[in-house]
This record gives C-alpha cells, sequence and structure tokens, in this order.
C-alpha cells in the first residue's frame, strides 16, 4: 500500500518566503498548510481548464468530421426561453 502522502522539496524565493509566512501567521495556519492548499486548487483548476480544453478540441474534431452545428443566434433564442411558461427545447445540429 502506498504511504499517505509523499515529501517533496521547493525552493522560493526569500520574498515569496516572508510572504508567505506572513500569511501564514495572519491565518494562523502553517506555511506548509497553505503551499498544499495553494497546490490542491491549482490542480483543480488546472484540471479543470483541461477538460474545457479537451471537450472544446474534441467538439471542434467532430464539427471538421462532420460539419454538424449549431448557430450562435440559435442557441441565443433558445436560451431566451429558459425559465419561461414558453421555454424550447434545445436546437437541432444541422450543416
Amino acid at each position: 500500500m502506498p504511504p499517505a502522502s509523499t515529501t517533496t522539496s521547493i525552493k522560493l524565493d526569500p520574498e515569496v518566503k516572508d510572504r508567505l509566512q506572513r500569511l501564514a501567521d495572519a491565518r494562523h495556519r502553517k506555511p506548509h498548510w497553505l503551499m498544499k492548499e495553494a497546490i490542491h486548487q491549482y490542480v483543480e483548476r488546472e484540471e479543470k481548464r483541461q477538460a474545457f480544453y479537451d471537450d472544446a478540441r474534441k467538439a471542434w474534431d467532430e464539427y471538421q468530421a462532420t460539419g454538424l452545428h449549431v448557430t450562435g443566434d440559435e442557441v441565443a433564442a433558445w436560451l431566451e426561453t429558459w425559465g419561461t411558461d414558453d421555454e424550447k427545447a434545445p436546437p437541432v445540429c444541422h450543416r
């Protein structure tokens, strides 16, 4: 079974290290906790960004292969009906 966590070292500029310590003191946390939290948030954000990019790339490749699409005007008209008594079905892809 792999360990629950592993140690990784990081070199920080003295200025950044001082800023981190001041922030840790203000938050009543250890600098280690702040660094772990920052890395966690960064990885989460970048994974979401990569997934968005991957989805966009897949959609572009599919459009290139099929030519199927929905225009911006069609989407806007559909979205304008959201939450109304006359809510429309999503537009159908076409060439």
